[in-house]
């Protein structure tokens, strides 16, 4: 596949409730949709549950971000904010990811997917277990794989980035932002008060250090060093003191605002490959042959 996919137009394929395994994710945020475009492009039918007002931050890689804009295409694959179960079949039979705000327990039970993956990378004790679905897995830190899920995949970059671990956890949340080019914490604009945000720049603008990126109740937040906007919470979402509303990102490169990350891609294929596993030792691996746009 060629590098440059944000004009790659792919075919539809079927998607029918016996033509590919059917994924339901928990998050739609950046390193979500990183695996959720994966396994679309894959073949398999994927449906995303998120919250009404959801906080990320990297919305323009983010299929959540379909919540606020109805529609949201990343790298050649669109996502649409649907308003309920009933258009999940009519959504993916045009091929296009429907995104709910509905409760994923509540979608679970009247899909029953093959597999249930916990996206959200909340670094919390999870609320679901083993039962939810034939495979679990889940993102991250705190979730126990053997016994909350079947399967948890690393996130911490470093050495074991991306790892399938099989019993125990992933490395604990290390609560540093990851260095690029020697900038962490100063790269990360955050909430000084609560407060709904104002943006006053986009993703994508180029800043420099001092510039006012977004005011929080009136408050700017100013751009910690130079670098190009990459990450913006939604305008008009209350934000409480001390949450990421922003992310600078000090080399520049406006392409990357658009693109998956190196993170986002090493994640998804640990779960592409931890279905393609579990699939090929239960006898099916029938979204090989009805799926994939640009296989």
């Amino acid at each position: 596949m060629s590098e440059d996919t944000n004009n790659k137009t792919h075919t539809a394929m079927p998607r029918g409730k016996n033509d590919a395994i059917t994924v339901l994710f928990r998050g739609g945020g950046d390193l979500a949709s990183a695996v959720i475009h994966r396994l679309w492009i894959a073949g398999m039918r994927v449906i995303v549950c998120d919250l009404e007002r959801p906080s990320c931050v990297r919305r323009t890689v983010s299929f959540c971000n379909s919540i606020y804009e109805k529609e949201w295409t990343i790298e050649g694959v669109t996502a649409r904010y649907i308003d309920g179960i009933g258009a999940i079949e009519e959504t993916l039979a045009a091929d296009i990811i429907p995104v709910l705000t509905v409760p994923d327990h509540i979608v679970l039970k009247a899909l029953n997917p093959d597999v249930f993956v916990d996206a959200t990378i909340s670094k919390k004790k999870p609320n679901y277990d083993r039962s939810w679905a034939p495979l679990v897995i889940g993102l991250g830190p705190e979730i126990t794989a053997g016994a909350d899920a079947d399967l948890v995949v690393e996130t911490q970059r470093g050495h074991y980035l991306g790892t399938l671990i099989r019993e125990g956890k992933a490395l604990p949340n290390t609560g540093i932002p990851g260095n690029i080019v020697g900038h962490t914490y100063d790269r990360v604009l955050r909430a000084p008060c609560d407060g709904d945000v104002a943006c006053l720049h986009k993703i994508g603008d180029q800043v420099n250090k001092g510039d006012p990126v977004l005011t929080v109740s009136g408050e700017p937040v100013r751009a910690p060093i130079d670098g190009i906007v990459r990450g913006l919470i939604a305008p008009g979402f209350h934000a409480k003191k001390g949450l990421k509303v922003g992310d600078i990102d000090p080399r520049g490169f406006e392409n990357h605002c658009y693109t998956i990350s190196d993170k986002g891609r090493t994640i998804s294929g640990a779960v592409l490959e931890a279905i393609i596993n579990f699939f090929a030792s239960h006898g099916s691996l029938r979204f090989i042959k009805n799926g994939g746009g640009d296989a």
